[in-house]
């Protein structure tokens, strides 16, 4: 198909060299620290071993040039600062994040979300503390909880049964959660869901201050909200006392790169935190994403990023209203009785499956969304993203929903979203640290699970260890042949 796509003409490129500095909100640090590092070389008798790109695979220093390998570095070197603890440019771009985000002190991570959940999990709870967490997290704050042997009190999110994902996380849920138990000692919720469905973080941070429990929010898909107005109020002003953001995933980051914040009135120990940090974050953390993240902050703070950031919001108005236009297309919308990220466009089309539609979409049009579940697939409007592209998938849906696309029967019977009550029966880390057998599923019903079943995306858990396995978790075990379980 002929797809009409951005136009990566030269005049629409800056090379590295040509990339301006200075910001009108700011400046980008790091950044610039990484354009004298390039143009200042030194003879280098220390890792990466490439040692600029010379010593790489022809094939793979053409693929991604000759400039990204040339500043391919870790901290400790060049006076480019450290990570922990954080000196130099390094802890003059994480100021300059902690005051664009509004908190007390920003973390850059190269690990992923995942470091700052295994972190905050680490630091901040102990063997057998009382956790209240939202059922649909991802599996890297349950991982915390294997790590530091807290366990999970269970808050269920709303199910939106007609699209097959959860909703959101109610007030009212929590406060009878933290009346059942007086030793809860920390909530912890996601938010927005993975779809963009948002919870009122505001009323629950008011329920956890009234009971004195801290707040975790794993906002890790709504890092653009502290840059808009039209878009959900961040969790940083919402009262939470962490905050963790995925700048890789929306905020224009490189992949593996993330924030953790400490809001300016949290409860939390920093020091702790940073030392769990220490402890689990890679101790080579490549220049390339941290210097990533100062120019995401940058950007995000500068007008060029508040229009980029008002173009992702209109094209998703704009295809939204298009994408109702079309007989057989249902998006996700406030009609659902939800509130959304505007930004997170789930929709699905009658007749079809999620997947079969993201499978189709995929080979016939040569479009990749972000995922898809039983239902529907999940498109986001990004700041990278042009008006041109959204016409592009505005006519692919035209063009299936006048076809006669049948369903796949290898997709009957088959979930992938797990929308399952667990029943617990020992915690997560005893379960994971018990002998254990490897079985075939089928013979798995009525045993404990000894391992974390949750694929990604969105990661959200189907099976955890210490949880008794059912008929009913079969269905998203089409990937799983065998299943670790208790002796």
């Amino acid at each position: 198909m002929n797809m009409k796509m951005k136009n990566y003409s030269d005049k629409n490129l800056i090379s590295f060299k040509e990339a301006p500095l200075k910001f009108d909100n700011g400046y980008a640090p790091l950044v610039e620290a990484m354009r004298r590092y390039k143009e200042n070389p030194c003879t280098g008798f220390h890792i990466p071993g490439h040692n600029r790109g010379q010593g790489v695979y022809d094939d793979f220093a053409s693929l991604i040039g000759i400039d990204a390998l040339n500043i391919d570095t870790t901290d400790e070197f060049d006076n480019l600062g450290t990570l922990f603890p954080s000196t130099g440019v390094i802890d003059e771009a994480q100021r300059l994040a902690a005051e664009a985000f509004g908190s007390k002190r920003t973390f850059f991570l190269t690990g992923g979300s995942t470091i700052a959940n295994l972190a905050l999990a680490f630091a901040l709870t102990k063997p057998n503390d009382k956790i209240a967490i939202g059922r649909n997290c991802h599996r890297s704050v349950l991982s915390g909880m294997i790590i530091s042997g807290a366990n999970p009190n269970w808050i269920m999110p709303k199910k939106l049964d007609d699209w097959a994902i959860y909703g959101s996380l109610d007030a009212i849920s929590l406060r009878k959660c933290l009346e059942g138990d007086p030793d809860i000692s920390l909530v912890w919720v996601t938010n927005p869901t993975y779809e963009g469905v948002v919870s009122d973080i505001e009323a629950i941070s008011h329920v956890c201050h009234e009971f004195n429990v801290p707040l975790i929010v794993d906002e890790a898909h709504g890092c653009l909200w502290n840059f808009s107005d039209i878009l959900p109020k961040s969790a940083l002003k919402c009262g939470a006392d962490a905050v963790v953001h995925s700048l890789h995933k929306t905020g224009g980051s490189m992949t593996q790169s993330s924030m953790l914040h400490i809001s300016k009135n949290s409860k939390f120990d920093i020091h702790k935190v940073e030392h769990a940090l220490k402890l689990l974050h890679t101790t080579s953390p490549s220049l390339l994403l941290l210097t990533s993240l100062d120019a995401a902050r940058a950007y995000l703070s500068s007008s060029k990023g508040a229009q980029a950031i008002n173009n992702a919001i209109d094209n998703a108005l704009y295809f939204r209203g298009e994408a109702a236009k079309i007989d057989g297309v249902r998006v996700l919308n406030s009609k659902s009785n939800v509130r959304f990220d505007i930004t997170k466009i789930f929709l699905k089309v009658d007749g079809l499956s999620g997947k079969r539609l993201e499978s189709i979409l995929e080979l016939d049009f040569q479009i990749e969304i972000e995922s898809a579940s039983d239902e529907g697939i999940l498109i986001l409007s990004n700041i990278g993203n042009t008006k041109e592209e959204f016409d592009v998938l505005l006519a692919a849906l035209r063009k299936i929903t006048a076809s006669n696309y049948p369903d796949l029967a290898y997709l009957e019977g088959i979930k992938f979203m797990p929308l399952t009550a667990p029943k617990v029966v020992m915690s997560p880390r005893e379960a994971y640290f018990s002998k254990k057998e490897r079985i075939k599923k089928e013979d798995a019903i009525g045993r404990v699970c000894a391992e974390v079943i949750a694929l990604c995306p969105p990661g959200i858990s189907v099976l955890l260890p210490g949880e008794l396995i059912g008929e009913e978790h079969l269905p998203y075990l089409s990937d799983f042949s065998e299943i670790d379980v208790l002796l």
